[in-house]
This record gives structure tokens, sequence and C-alpha cells, in this order.
């Protein structure tokens, strides 16, 4: 008859291994064999998020980009933030690792009871106590090693997004910085013309004075002059903005924050032919969304092993006696030994929501990895063609500036000789002076392409880069 009531027990011990088996997990999407906008030799790769990516800012030569970036690494607010989530992951996972040992205790106590269970009968006594105690759950089921597996890969997905948060604030730090120095570039283009158009306004006004030429002609001149000028006041704003961002992002206030113009050039570093795609794959983000997926693998195990029985055994040990003094005799003495097998039976359905619970949770995990896998593929694709057809663009511009500036040429032997109006002029200044902001505006556009680049595809396209 009692191996009749332990058959339930034996059949759930049986059946438990392969009911608490994790699901599996779908296949990823499918990767491009290669990159539409970088020849043939791009190639796919398994995930690498753990290899050097170096200090890939330094392509750009500039000292004083090396410096912000080496400053936001120590004061950026993000990183910050995302550091002190990885310390909270960590602590957690030991936390929960600490669930697989051995726990001991020491204890003592004082109870003061009557009662037919005391020494003295009905009468009042004091039993003082004083002990140690071991406890240990055996993991049966794998519970508690699939717990611990889980907040392994919660601190493994915190380390990745820390590694991403840094490459996020590396290459706006460094976006930002060549903004900036773009704008001081067009800032003295812009100023070197209102120097122009002053000296050409002089130069119209001794001639109005002179009675060679109409007011009008003064006129347009000033015109032109103050819309400039308008220009250059625009630009002082936009600088002012950029700087104001750069602050934020080392982590300092603005009022006490600024960089000194410069017009020095800054390298536009040629994107090597050839790279393959294996760097695509150290992308911090991905691995942390992989790393999630796994951690909720886990834990849909850990909910299952809640259907099965849990083994605990525990031990007690010490001393118990009615006279303090006596306590720490060997007569004294006392200590238990026990082991609690515990079958869940029904609890309204808790563990079933559990269950759901979690697998919901590795279902999102798993929509979010594809969504993010598929937009570090449209990342890389977005900066491959930007930087095709930028440098393309920046070739046709540089002709349109040399166009420009040989008309302006022209127009002004022509207008001193009299053969132009003062008008032709103007509108051959104006004409130059925009091509040579668009082609300011190309490099910029490559300089932002360039780091896109670099973030898609996770900090640099090799080691050391």
């Amino acid at each position: 008859m009692k191996t009749m009531h332990m058959l339930p027990l034996l059949a759930a011990l049986v059946l438990a291994g392969c009911a608490t088996a994790v699901p599996d997990l779908p296949a990823e999407p499918a990767a491009p064999a290669k990159f539409k906008d970088a020849g043939p030799s791009w190639t796919v790769a398994a995930p690498a998020e753990a290899q050097d990516r170096g200090a890939w800012w330094k392509v750009f030569a500039d000292p004083g980009l090396d410096a912000l970036v080496e400053r936001a690494a120590l004061r950026n607010t993000g990183l910050q933030d995302a550091a002190a989530r990885l310390a909270q992951a960590r602590a957690i996972a030991r936390s929960v690792d600490a669930d697989r040992t051995v726990q001991a205790g020491l204890g003592g106590g004082v109870v003061r009871q009557a009662g037919a269970n005391t020494p003295n009968g009905a009468r009042p006594a004091t039993l003082t106590t004083a002990g140690a105690s071991l406890a240990y759950e055996v993991d049966l089921f794998g519970r508690l090693s699939r717990a611990s597996s889980a907040a392994a890969l919660d601190v493994r997905a915190q380390e990745a997004l820390l590694q991403s948060a840094r490459l996020l604030v590396q290459s706006e730090v460094a976006q930002t910085y060549l903004a900036l120095r773009t704008l001081d570039t067009e800032r003295a283009l812009v100023a070197e013309t209102v120097a122009a158009y002053r000296s050409t306004l002089d130069l119209t006004r001794r001639r109005h004075r002179a009675g060679d030429i109409a007011e009008l002609d003064v006129a347009r001149v000033e015109t032109e002059l103050a819309a400039t000028e308008a220009d250059a006041l625009a630009l002082e704003r936009q600088r002012a903005q950029l700087e104001h961002a750069l602050a934020v992002l080392v982590g300092e206030p603005a009022s006490a924050f600024s960089v000194p113009p410069s017009e020095r050039p800054v390298a536009l570093p040629q994107i090597p032919a050839g790279i393959p795609a294996t760097v695509l794959a150290r992308r911090p983000d991905v691995s942390a969304a992989q790393s999630a997926i796994l951690a909720a693998q886990a834990r849909v195990g850990v909910a299952r092993a809640a259907w099965f029985p849990s083994l605990s055994l525990t031990a007690d040990g010490g001393y118990a006696s009615p006279e303090l003094g006596d306590l720490f005799k060997w007569s004294a003495r006392a200590w238990s030994v026990s082991a609690l097998l515990s079958l869940p039976l029904f609890d309204g359905g808790r563990r079933e929501a559990s269950v759901q619970s979690a697998t919901a949770q590795l279902d999102a995990e798993l929509a979010r990895y594809r969504g993010q896998v598929l937009a570090a593929f449209r990342d890389v694709e977005d900066q491959l063609s930007a930087l095709r057809l930028l440098q393309q663009q920046a070739e046709t511009q540089a002709r349109a500036v040399s166009f420009a500036t040989r008309a302006t040429t022209l127009s002004e032997s022509r207008y001193r000789n009299g053969m132009d109006s003062q008008l032709e002029l103007l509108d051959a200044r104006r004409s130059e002076l925009r091509n040579r902001r668009d082609a300011l505006h190309v490099r910029g556009s490559q300089y932002q392409a360039t780091v896109g680049l670099i973030r898609a595809l996770g900090g640099g396209w090799g080691p050391g880069t």
C-alpha cells in the first residue's frame, strides 16, 4: 500500500528532467552574404563583442578630440549610470549564487513557559538555548543552477550595455566635436566674405561720392554685407549650442566649459577596402540582446521547475538547559537532522502563470534580438551608402567651387574694367560663397557618416583601430 502511495511522486521525479527542459530558440534573421554598398569581400561571422576596438577616434588625428573623449570616459553621467547597473547585476548574481551553498547560522534564546511540556509540570520554567544550524537545498531539477545561469547572463548583458554606452558616448563626442570644427571653418569662411564685402562697400561708397555709380549700387552691397553678417551670427549661435552639448557629454557645466576656436584641418580617414563583416559581430547591443535571450530561456526552466518536488536538508546542534549555569554541560547537548521533500499540489494557477510569464518574456527578448540584428545591418548599409554617395558629392562639389571661384575672379576683373555690372559681381561672389559652404557641409557630413559607420560596426573596422 505504501508503494502505491509513492507512485505519483516517483513518476514526477522520473518525468521532471524532461518537463523542465527549456524551449529551443528559433533561427535568427538570415544574414546577407555581403553588404550591398561594400563590395563582394564583405562576409558575416559569429558574435565577437569582446574583441578589442582600440582608440578608434585617434584615426582623426586631433588632440582636442582625444582629450574630450578621455574626459567623457571619466565623468559622463550615462556611463556612470551604466556602470552602476552593472555593479547591481553583479551583486544580484552573487546573491542568487548564495542559494546554492550551505547556509550556516548561530542562534541563542531564552524562553519562559509553563505547561505540561515544561520540566516542572504546570509551574513556569525558563529554558535557555544556544546552538548552530546548517541548511542546504538539493538542486534536484536544476532550478537553482538555472537561476544562477540567468543571473550570470544578466551580468554579461549589462557588461555589453556598458560597452554600448561607452561606444555611444565616444561617437557622440566625436560627432559633436567634428561638427564644431566644421563650423569653425565655415565661420572663418563667412568672416572672410564679410571682410571682402566691407572692402567692396568702401570702394563702392567712394565711387558713389565721386559720381561714378548710383546709390542703388551702394544699397546692393550693403544688403549683401548685412545678410552675410546675419549668417555669421547664426553660425555663432550654432557653435554655442554645440559647445554646450559637448559640456554635457563630458559631464561638466556648460557655463564653465569652452572649446577654443580652431581652423586646424581634421583628417578624414579613408575606409579601407574589403573590410570583413566580422567586425559587425562586435556590436555590444547585439551581444546584450543575445545574453537577454539566454537569460530569459533559463528563467523558463526555473519557472517550470516549480512544478516538481524540492529537497531541503537541515541540521541543528547545540545546548538547552533550564539553568543558565548548566547550559554548556555535556548533558545539556541537543541535535537534530532532517530532510524535507515537498511537492506542490494546488496553488490556484500561480505556477502556470509564472511559466506563461517567463515564456512571454522569452518571446519578447527574441523579437527584440531580431529587431536589433536587423537594425545593425541597416545601420551599416546606411552609413556605407552615405559615405559612397558623399564621396561622389564631394568630388562634384569641389568642381563647383573651382568654377565659382574662377567666375568670381573673372567677374571682378570685368567689373573693375567697366565690362560687368556690380550686380553680376555680387551674384558671382554669392555663388562662390554658397558653393564653398556647401562643400564644407559635405565634408561635415562625411565626418558624421564615418563616425556613424564606426559605431555601426561596434567600434572601428579592425583590432586596434
